[in-house]
């Protein structure tokens, strides 16, 4: 996934702004960080230089470079580079970059982001917002800024990020094709604002004329309904297989177990039926976008 600043602060004097934090439980990704910082660590002593003197040549702070060497704190692609030059490690240090990209958002959000990136197939219902593959960033930052209790900025940008990156799957070739049911509901809420919302509209028709993807809409005067439990989304993989998840069953965990795919499946079918067909959608989605 590409990669966008994580907080790792650098401020005018040194100082040691809120930056992303290294989340304990995952394990792999704590990991990853702490060998990244004892490399770090090996290259300044090498060099003959005290954490204060490497902070100071890096315009950072002397605590964020002891986080950095702690494993604690997430390096940025940029500390990375200025490790690199000012330790003279002729690019050893910031070909570790890749590294921490790998391990740069949470591990919920890298999982799903490996599932959309080998999937063949998607299919997903949304009901209480835009689905987070054809959301805008303007749109993913207003409803990550909503949250109650609040994320702090930085845990926004991050997630903001992560959400954005995943949206590559729209330029694999060859393409996976995606099939999204948006709720009315989700195209009428101006979340974030009016200007927010038209970009939304305005991106679910530019996504709308892929040649792999579809998009549909419930309308909320529909009498029959399959999608009443809440969202659900299928990913089919090449060699047959396939991930399923659907809000309040089997624990809201995504499950691979065919018998409980079967009845994820067949919600989802009946929801593409029971709405509007794609180029209904698209004229809905229009006049919705007019009416602002």
């Amino acid at each position: 996934m590409s990669v966008v600043g994580d907080g790792t602060g650098r401020g005018d004097a040194g100082v040691d702004e809120p930056g992303w934090e290294v989340d304990p439980d995952d394990e792999p990704g704590a990991a990853v960080v702490a060998a990244v910082g004892r490399q770090i660590k090996a290259w300044r002593e090498a060099a003959g230089m005290r954490a204060a003197e490497f902070g100071t040549a890096m315009g950072y702070s002397e605590d964020l470079i002891y986080k950095v060497e702690g494993g604690r704190r997430i390096p940025r692609p940029e500390f990375m580079d200025g490790a690199d030059g000012v330790l003279g490690a002729e690019g050893k240090l910031a070909a570790m970059k890749a590294d921490i990209a790998e391990v740069r958002y949470p591990k919920k959000i890298r999982e799903l982001a490996k599932l959309e990136a080998a999937a063949v197939e998607l299919s997903a219902y949304g009901s209480h917002n835009i689905h987070g593959l054809l959301q805008t960033e303007e749109y993913a930052r207003a409803l990550f800024g909503m949250r109650r209790p609040a994320f702090s900025q930085d845990e926004v940008d991050r997630l903001v990020a992560a959400r954005v990156a995943r949206q590559s799957v729209f330029s694999r070739s060859p393409a996976p094709e995606l099939s999204f049911v948006q709720e009315e509901v989700t195209l009428r809420r101006h979340l974030g604002g009016r200007m927010v919302w038209r970009r939304q509209l305005e991106r679910l028709l530019e996504v709308s004329e892929m040649r792999s993807v579809e998009i549909q809409v419930m309308p909320t005067n529909r009498d029959e309904h399959a999608g009443m439990g809440g969202e659900m989304q299928v990913l089919k993989f090449k060699d047959g297989s396939a991930v399923g998840r659907s809000e309040g069953d089997f624990g809201s965990r995504p499950v691979s177990d065919p018998k409980y795919l079967r009845i994820i499946e067949l919600r989802c079918g009946i929801i593409r039926a029971q709405a509007l067909n794609p180029r209904e959608s698209r004229a809905f989605i229009e006049q919705v976008l007019g009416e602002t």
